[in-house]
């Protein structure tokens, strides 16, 4: 059987039960591929390139991953966070350096590695348009790499950006962490995150990722429902 691991942040990630209902698209994706397909998904809450390596994150997948097998590549939005030197890094330095290294163990196993720009954030501009830049010079660094290094990419951060805009900005809360106070038990005082999603919106980016697997020249496509 094929394995998809699945490297990646919070906004991946299967979640604890004190977080619900916070989920992570990661948790979703199976449901959208027939049962030839297993999913292994190693992404953690608040890990970026660097953590995720520095860590051994990259070794699990190491010690499992086959020929044949899919490694599904996501970072970016704590990446971001350069003042956090155990996670910051540069988007067309060590942030680059880093995917190469998931593409390399990737390769080396004879397994595909495929990139996903990151996931956009809920944020707006003052003229109400969704923020392009929210996620920084990230998506395109990442772009511009598997270009250039002939990987093959999901542009994920564009897809989910269309995606909102076909809603207003009320309507959008539904798709992430968003409750009012004693809504959810887990979150009494109420809860505003414009990254994290609800299981709404995480089986929406699941969809998301499956269309463009599916639209893809992969040959995973084939095993979708």
């Amino acid at each position: 059987m094929t394995t998809v691991f699945i490297a990646g942040d919070s906004t991946a990630a299967e979640k604890l039960a004190e977080k619900r209902p916070e989920a992570g698209w990661g948790e979703k994706i199976p449901l959208y591929f027939n049962k030839k397909i297993v999913f292994s998904n190693h992404a953690k809450n608040g890990r970026s390139t660097k953590s995720f390596i520095a860590e051994g994150r990259l070794n699990e997948i190491e010690e499992r991953i086959t020929e044949n097998d899919y490694l599904l590549i996501q970072f970016g939005h704590n990446d971001q966070k350069l003042d956090d030197p155990d996670r910051g890094t540069d988007p067309y330095g060590d942030y680059l350096d880093n995917l190469a290294k998931f593409i390399t163990l990737a390769n080396n196993h004879k397994a595909q590695p495929v990139l996903l720009t990151p996931v956009t954030r809920r944020d707006y501009l003052a003229d109400g348009c969704l923020n392009p830049k929210t996620l920084g010079d990230y998506p395109q660094a990442m772009k511009e790499f598997a270009k250039k290094e002939q990987i093959p990419i999901l542009d994920i951060f564009t897809r989910s950006q269309n995606w909102l805009a076909q809603f207003t900005k009320d309507e959008t809360r539904k798709f992430y962490l968003h409750g009012k106070p004693n809504e959810w038990s887990n979150y009494p005082e109420g809860v505003v995150d414009n990254t994290h999603f609800s299981e709404q919106g995480a089986m929406e980016i699941a969809r998301i990722v499956a269309e463009a697997i599916g639209e893809s020249s992969l040959p995973l496509k084939r095993d979708l429902l």
